[in-house]
């Protein structure tokens, strides 16, 4: 089951700072759009009408936004453009997120002293970082954050290609053809998806399935790492069709149904027990 962000937001240690960053993230929907209602906001940021009403006042009270009836509104004239598609890396990590670090340890328990792996940026992945400690292997990662993770918590090469940062994703992507991808080479390439189905691997933006293909294009074996709730979902684009997923790492409470169809496909589905 998915805990909401008010709910984490309870846990210990996790309100501090998981307001700061919901507040941001407010901050940058409103630079995007001008306006939002407290009900969009609410869907956006998986949180209860209350907390976005809360964080409204306060934010206005500090003149981050203005305040008006039913929702806020930035308090630049000038509309942000939007970079890509895809969810911000600081919500998505608060989702699942017990779960989901069963599923990057047990990606990780793929890996062999000596590997050289492609990671490619997300939250589910982002969570590999924490059991990486103890091996020695080379990585590739389009993922600042995780890059900075591991370069300060264990002793792995990790190398990032060239291209632009996404703050809000946490990730690095380059338009051009050469961004030193091209030199390296990985037994493995380990994604996270916002779905996957039987029409395949979902993406949510263009310019992240450029940079993955690239990517993928470097590795020998593709390693799906989603959890149940991705199962079945569909998105705007395909990264790539299920028969160029090698394994699949998700989580018992997984539709048997969608399980068998994987495995059809000549997927190794590998399971993980929940923690609701």
């Amino acid at each position: 089951m998915n805990k909401s962000s008010e709910s984490i937001a309870n846990d210990e240690h996790a309100l501090p700072m998981l307001e700061k960053h919901r507040q941001q993230l407010i901050v940058n929907i409103l630079e995007q759009r001008q306006f939002a209602s407290v009900r969009s906001l609410t869907q956006l940021l998986n949180a209860s009408e209350a907390t976005i009403r809360r964080d409204i006042t306060k934010m206005s009270n500090r003149g981050e936004i203005t305040k008006i009836r039913g929702g806020a509104e930035s308090i630049s004239k000038m509309k942000k453009k939007k970079n890509i598609s895809s969810s911000s890396f600081i919500l998505d990590k608060t989702k699942n997120a017990k779960t989901k670090k069963l599923i990057a340890k047990r990606a990780v328990e793929l890996c062999a002293n000596g590997d050289s792996i492609i990671i490619n940026g997300g939250s589910s992945t982002f969570m590999m970082g924490e059991y990486l400690d103890k091996l020695q292997l080379n990585i590739l990662t389009n993922s600042f954050v995780l890059a900075n993770y591991i370069s300060e918590n264990s002793t792995n090469q990790v190398s990032l290609p060239g291209g632009e940062i996404y703050r809000e994703q946490g990730i690095i992507l380059s338009s051009y053809e050469s961004d030193t991808t091209e030199n390296y080479r990985g037994t493995m390439m380990f994604m996270g998806t916002p779905g996957i189905g039987e029409f395949g691997v979902m993406e949510s933006d263009p310019l992240l399935i450029r940079s993955e293909k690239k990517l993928k294009k470097q590795t020998e074996k593709l390693v799906i790492l989603a959890d149940s709730t991705k199962l079945g979902q569909q998105s705007n684009f395909i990264f790539c069709p299920l028969t160029e997923v090698d394994i699949l790492i998700t989580d018992s409470n997984a539709n048997p149904k969608l399980i068998k169809t994987f495995e059809e496909q000549n997927i190794d589905v590998i399971v993980v027990e929940a923690i609701d």
